[in-house]
């Protein structure tokens, strides 16, 4: 029996995307409004990039995030168990 999905419509960079997902509402809304921040500061930064540009550039810097904190909690778990 599968989960049921969430419908939440979401603003993200002036772009309004009806969403699906097993994700409470909450947190699909946490989500697309992160994303639509760091596309925001991505534009601010680089005003002559096309929408498509600064979408990929916030992906990028969510993905380094991404694997920085993975990368931390790694080490913080080798330490852990080192002890």
């Amino acid at each position: 029996m599968s989960a049921k999905k969430n419908k939440v419509t979401v603003e993200i960079y002036g772009g309004t995307y009806p969403l699906k997902s097993d994700a409470a509402p909450e947190r699909i809304i946490k989500v697309a409004a992160l994303l639509n921040e760091r596309m925001r500061q991505t534009a601010f930064s680089n005003p002559q990039m096309n929408t498509t540009m600064v979408a990929i550039l916030a992906a990028l810097n969510i993905a380094d995030d991404y694997l920085r904190l993975q990368n931390d909690y790694q080490q913080l778990l080798r330490m852990l168990n080192d002890k």
